[in-house]
């Protein structure tokens, strides 16, 4: 089922106000979408800078009063999946200057700082839903968090994910289902009786 492409010649100002009025809202929920997919701070970043220049840059094909925020989702989610296999079939890098820095200072005899961004967060409630999220594939945590954090309807999910709505349902299904296999120590520990 091919989307017919819809062509708009906006003016300047109008990009501008569309871009400010209907995109701009929504960039901590993309950002929050963009950190679930790539662990990473500065890859979610990048991915969410990748994703506002590309709206932008294809703005004339957004249907104003339309979803902005399903269209956006959907831009992140294909440069994600684009970049991750970019990744996936380049070798891994080194970057030599960084190694040779290192055996070079006095910190070699010394243990590696932990990080601070895990170290400070492991005692926050929650963390273990956290992992227990990240641990999941990327197919199956990205429909948990559109449909349960971000509360797009299985229709909006399809588009985004540019999957058939019945593959949404069923992989919401199980994603749900490893997340409360993975989740189930934890509510024992805390109380609470698992079947």
């Amino acid at each position: 089922m091919e989307e017919e492409i819809i062509k708009n010649n906006y003016t300047d100002a109008q990009k501008s106000r569309i871009f400010d009025q209907e995109f701009m809202p929504h960039i901590n929920a993309m950002y929050n979408f963009a950190y679930r997919l790539t662990l990473d701070r500065d890859d979610a970043k990048d991915l969410l800078q990748d994703t506002y220049l590309k709206a932008y840059r294809f703005i004339d094909s957004f249907q104003e009063g339309t979803n902005a925020k399903a269209w956006l989702f959907r831009i992140l989610k294909n440069s994600f999946i684009n970049d991750y296999r970019k990744k996936s079939k380049e070798p891994a890098k080194v970057d030599y200057q960084e190694v040779e820095t290192y055996y070079n200072s006095e910190d070699v005899d010394r243990q590696i700082t932990p990080d601070l961004r895990v170290e400070s967060l492991s005692n926050m409630i929650g963390d273990e839903i956290s992992n227990a999220l990240n641990a999941l594939d990327v197919d199956f945590r990205t429909v948990i968090i559109l449909c349960d954090l971000e509360g797009f309807k299985y229709e909006e999910m399809a588009k985004i994910l540019d999957i058939p709505i019945g593959t949404v349902r069923s992989r919401l299904h199980r994603a749900r289902n490893l997340l409360k296999e993975k989740l189930s120590e934890y509510a024992k520990s805390m109380g609470y009786k698992t079947a």
